[in-house]
C-alpha cells in the first residue's frame, strides 16, 4: 500500500479494504501518555481511514475531528461507527486543502497513525499541525519502522534518519514501541532559525552554477534535504559552454524528476560571493512552468524533496548559502541575517508566476468582507481590488492569517537597529479608506510615496486597464523587494523608482498636467512642495500628517497653490526616512522617568521644571466626563492646534509615581509649559463597575510650578470648548476642523482666519467650530500665542 494518488486510496476503501487495526498496546500508550484533559479535550485524527482510531480517542474523553482525503474512507467511517458520539468526520486533504474546517481554537492532541510516510511535504504539514496544538498538547506519530519492514513495502515506513528529522524542532520527544510500531510523542514545537551554511572546500579555482527556484500551484518553493542535513535548491555547476538557464533546467530534471522548458527558465539575478576563498558566481533562475511529479532520483545526495511555504523559510534550520541568497533574491526579507553577497538583479522580461493555496483565497475574501462591512471600501472597484490582489505575496514572511488580518494589524516588513518599524504593509481597512478618498477613475495615473507593492497594486487594479502607479522609495532594500514582488505577482502597471519621495517623481515620469492623485504611505511631519506641484488641478492627495505628534490621514484637494482638506481618518504609519524626516526635540526629566516631546519642532525652556515636579501638584477638574470606549482623538488634535506654541506631550517611562504624575508607563498626555511650570491633561476614573456602561472618567488638569494653576485653567478651558463645539455622542460624528495648506512664506494677511501651524515647507490653517472668543489669557512666555474659545 505505497499509494501516492487519491484515486488509489478511494478504490482501496471502496473495495472494502482497510488498515492494520489499532492494537491494545497503542490504546494503552495513548491513554497513558496523552490522557484527555480534565473536563474533556479536543483531538485531531489525521488520515483517519475507516475511523477506528477516532472512536478510540472518543472513548478516552476527547471530542474528535477525524479527517481523510478519501471520500470513501469517510463514508465507511460514518457507516462503521454510527453510534460513536463526539466525532466530526471531515473530508479534508491535510496537505493540500484549505484547513478552514479544522477547529479554530486548536487541539490538545493530534495523531498521525500509519500515514506520515505518505505525506509529500512532511516538514510543512508536521509544523502546521504543531502550530494548532494548545499549550501542553501533544502530536503523536505512529509509524512502521524501516528496519523491520520488507523492502517492497519500504514506502510505508520511516528509517532512523527520517525519524530524527521528524523529531527535530520539538522540546520533548518520547519514543515508544507498540508491537513493532514506533510511537513518537512530540511536545513543544520550537522552530529552528534558518542558518546559511557552506559545503566542504573545493579544489577548483572558481565556481559557476545555477539554482532553480520552483514553486507549485500553491506558491510553495521546492527544497531538497541533502544527506548532510542541509536544505538546497535544485541546481549545480554549469557544464562547458552551457548557459545558466539550460543548466538549471538540466539540474532540475536530474535531481527532482521535474521537467521544464528553457523558455520557461528566466535568469533573474546573478550572485557573487566566495566559498572558502574560492570566487563563486551563481545564477538565480526562476522557473515559471514545469511538469512531472517530484521524485528523488539522486538518493545518494538527497533524502527527499518538499515544498515549503515562503513564510516558513525563516525557521527551516540549515540551508546552503547560495540557496538562501537565491531565495532572498526572489522574496527579499523572508530569511534574515544572511552572509554578505553581491547581487545583480537582471531586468529581463518574464511573466508573473501564479499560485496560491485555497486558504489564501478564503482569507482574502474574508478580509475584504470585513473591510467592506466596516464601511471602508464603498465602491465596487476598491472592493474587487481587495478580493483580487494577493496581499500575502507582498508580505511573504507573514503567515496567511497575519497577512489577511481584517483588523488593525499591519505587517511589519523592516525594522531599524533599535527595533523600530520603518516599513510595513498597512492595515487593509486603512489602505482601502485612503484609496476611496482619492476618488480614482479608470485610466488615472497615481503617485505613491513609500513603496511595498500591495497598495500600488490595489490602486493599479482600481484604475485598470489603462491606469498606472509611479511608486517612489528612498530605501534600496524596499525598492528591490517591491520590484521582486511586482515581478512575481504584479499587473505590470506599477513603476518603481529609487529616490527620495519628498522630491516627487522624476520629471519624465510625471504625466502632462500632473498626477491625477497622490498617496503618501508614511507619516509626514511636513508636506513636500513637490507633492502639490506634481498634482493636477482638482486632484486629490491623501497623506498621514503629524499634527502635534498625532497622525491623521488627511485627504486634500488641490485648488491653485492651496490644498483644501476634505476628510480626516485616525491612523498610524511608519515615519519618513527621507529629506523631510525630523528629529523631534525632547527633554528628559526626573532621571529619565519623564520625557517632554515638542512635536511642533521647537523646544521650550525647561529650566526649573524638575524642581517644580518635585513640588506640590495642583489639580483642576474640568467637569467633562466620558464613558468606556469613548473617542477622544479629536481632543488631542484640538489641543495640539489651539494651545500656545509651547504645546508638547509628556511621556512616562516608569510606573506612576505618587504625587508626580498619574500617566501610565509608556503612555503620554497633552501638556503645556510655562516658566518653571507645567500642566498636562489626564482622564481620571470617577465611577467603577463590572459593566463598561457603569464606568466613567473625568478630564482633569494636573499642574506644577508657580504658573501651574493658570496653565491648568488653559487646559480646562480647552477641554470645555472641545466638549461644546467638537465632541459628539457618536464616536464617528466628532467635528473635524477646516484645514487649508498654503506655501511657506505666504503672508499672514493672505491666510484665512484660524489657528496657524507653521512647518518648514507650508503653513497650516485650522478652523475649528466655535473659535470666536478668547480663552483665559496665556501666562509668562506664552503671551504671544493667544488662545480662543467659543462661548
Amino acid at each position: 500500500m505505497t499509494y501516492t494518488a487519491r484515486d488509489q486510496w478511494e478504490k482501496h476503501y471502496s473495495d472494502g479494504r482497510g488498515f492494520r487495526q489499532v492494537g491494545e498496546r497503542e490504546r494503552a500508550l495513548l491513554a497513558e501518555y496523552t490522557p484527555a484533559p480534565e473536563g474533556g479535550g479536543r483531538a485531531l485524527d489525521v488520515g483517519c481511514g475507516t475511523g477506528e482510531l477516532a472512536a478510540c480517542l472518543a472513548s478516552l474523553g476527547y471530542t474528535v475531528d477525524a479527517c481523510d482525503f478519501a471520500d470513501s474512507a469517510i463514508a465507511r467511517a460514518r457507516e462503521e461507527h454510527p453510534d460513536v458520539e463526539g466525532v466530526r468526520w471531515l473530508h479534508l486533504d491535510i496537505e493540500r486543502d484549505d484547513p478552514a474546517p479544522l477547529h479554530e481554537e486548536g487541539y490538545d492532541l493530534v495523531v498521525m497513525r500509519l500515514m506520515y510516510p505518505f505525506v509529500q511535504d512532511r516538514g510543512r504539514v508536521l509544523h502546521g499541525l504543531g502550530e494548532r496544538l494548545r499549550d501542553g498538547g501533544a502530536l503523536v506519530v505512529i509509524t512502521p519502522v524501516a528496519e523491520t519492514t520488507p523492502e517492497e513495502r519500504r514506502g510505508i515506513a520511516l528509517d532512523e534518519d527520517e525519524m530524527a528529522v521528524l523529531a527535530a524542532g520539538w522540546e520533548t520527544v518520547e519514543r515508544l514501541d507498540a508491537d513493532g510500531l514506533a510511537v513518537l510523542v512530540l511536545r513543544g514545537l520550537c522552530h529552528a532559525d534558518t542558518r546559511a551554511v557552506e559545503k566542504r572546500p573545493t579544489t577548483a579555482h572558481a565556481l559557476t552554477g545555477a539554482l532553480a527556484v520552483v514553486t507549485d500551484d500553491a506558491g510553495r518553493v521546492l527544497l531538497g534535504r541533502s544527506r548532510r542535513g542541509v536544505l538546497e535548491l535544485p541546481g549545480g555547476k554549469t557544464r562547458g559552454p552551457e548557459g545558466f538557464a539550460a543548466a538549471a533546467v538540466r539540474e532540475l530534471a536530474e535531481e527532482t524528476g521535474l521537467l521544464a522548458e528553457e523558455a520557461d527558465a528566466h535568469v533573474v539575478t546573478m550572485l557573487i560571493d566566495d566559498s572558502h576563498g574560492i570566487p563563486r558566481l551563481t545564477a538565480v533562475v526562476r522557473i515559471t512552468a514545469w511538469t512531472g511529479t517530484v521524485a528523488d532520483p539522486e538518493e545518494d545526495k538527497f533524502d527527499r524533496w518538499e515544498f515549503f511555504d515562503p513564510h516558513a523559510l525563516a525557521r527551516v534550520g540549515d540551508i546552503f548559502v547560495p540557496a538562501a541568497a537565491a531565495l532572498d533574491a526572489v522574496w527579499p526579507g523572508v530569511i534574515r541575517d544572511l552572509p554578505s553577497v553581491i547581487s545583480y538583479p537582471l531586468a529581463a522580461e518574464r511573466p508573473p508566476v501564479p499560485g496560491e493555496p485555497a486558504e489564501a483565497v478564503r482569507l482574502r475574501r474574508t478580509m475584504a468582507q470585513a473591510v467592506i462591512d466596516g464601511g471602508w471600501a464603498r465602491s465596487e472597484p476598491v472592493q474587487q481590488a481587495l478580493r483580487t490582489v494577493p496581499r500575502h505575496r507582498f508580505a511573504p514572511e507573514a503567515n496567511l492569517g497575519d497577512a489577511y488580518d481584517g483588523g488593525d494589524r499591519a505587517v511589519i516588513t523592516r525594522r531599524d537597529e533599535t527595533g523600530t518599524a520603518i516599513s510595513s504593509v498597512s492595515a487593509a481597512w486603512l489602505q482601502a479608506d485612503m484609496i476611496e478618498h482619492l476618488h480614482l477613475k479608470r485610466g488615472a495615473i497615481v503617485f505613491e510615496a513609500g513603496s511595498g507593492g500591495y497598495n500600488a497594486e490595489l490602486i493599479a487594479h482600481v484604475t485598470a486597464p489603462d491606469g498606472g502607479v509611479v511608486t517612489v522609495d528612498i530605501d534600496p532594500w524596499v525598492v528591490r523587494r517591491t520590484r521582486a514582488f511586482l515581478t512575481e505577482a504584479g499587473s505590470g502597471r506599477v513603476t518603481v523608482v529609487e529616490a527620495d519621495a519628498a522630491l516627487g517623481a522624476p520629471a519624465h515620469r510625471v504625466p502632462r498636467g500632473g498626477f491625477d492623485a497622490g498617496v503618501i504611505t508614511y507619516s509626514c511631519w511636513d508636506i513636500a512642495p513637490a507633492w502639490r506641484r506634481q498634482l493636477a488641478e482638482g486632484g486629490r492627495l491623501v497623506l498621514p500628517l503629524e499634527i502635534g505628534g498625532y497622525s491623521r490621514a488627511v485627504t486634500f484637494e488641490r485648488r491653485g497653490q492651496v490644498l483644501h482638506a476634505r476628510h480626516f481618518t485616525y491612523c498610524g504609519f511608519v515615519r519618513d526616512q527621507g529629506r523631510q524626516a525630523r528629529t523631534i526635540p525632547v527633554a528628559s526629566l526626573l532621571d529619565g522617568g519623564l520625557t517632554l516631546r515638542f512635536e511642533h519642532g521647537a523646544a521650550a525652556d525647561t529650566t526649573g521644571l524638575e524642581e517644580a515636579l518635585r513640588g506640590p501638584r495642583h489639580e483642576l477638574a474640568t467637569g467633562v466626563t466620558m464613558g468606556a470606549n469613548s473617542y477622544f482623538g479629536s481632543l488631542q488634535l484640538y489641543a495640539a492646534t489651539t494651545l500656545p506654541a509651547a504645546f508638547c506631550r509628556l511621556a512616562a517611562h516608569q510606573a506612576p509615581a505618587e504625587g508626580v504624575t498619574v500617566i501610565g508607563k509608556d503612555r503620554d498626555a497633552p501638556a503645556i509649559v510655562g516658566d518653571a511650570s507645567l500642566a498636562y491633561l489626564i482622564p481620571v476614573q470617577t465611577q467603577h463597575g463590572e459593566r463598561p456602561e457603569d464606568k466613567q472618567w473625568e478630564w482633569v488638569a494636573h499642574a506644577f510650578g508657580e504658573q501651574g494653576p493658570e496653565l491648568a485653567e488653559q487646559l480646562a478651558a480647552t477641554v470645555r470648548a472641545w466638549d461644546r463645539h467638537v465632541r459628539a455622542d457618536d464616536n464617528d460624528k466628532h467635528a473635524d476642523p477646516g484645514l487649508t495648506v498654503h506655501p511657506a512664506g505666504t503672508p499672514d494677511d493672505l491666510l484665512p482666519a484660524g489657528d496657524v501651524l507653521d512647518k518648514e515647507h507650508c503653513r497650516l490653517v485650522f478652523q475649528w467650530p466655535g473659535r470666536d472668543a478668547l480663552l483665559p489669557r496665556p501666562v509668562g512666555r506664552l503671551e504671544a500665542g493667544a488662545v480662543t474659545e467659543g462661548v
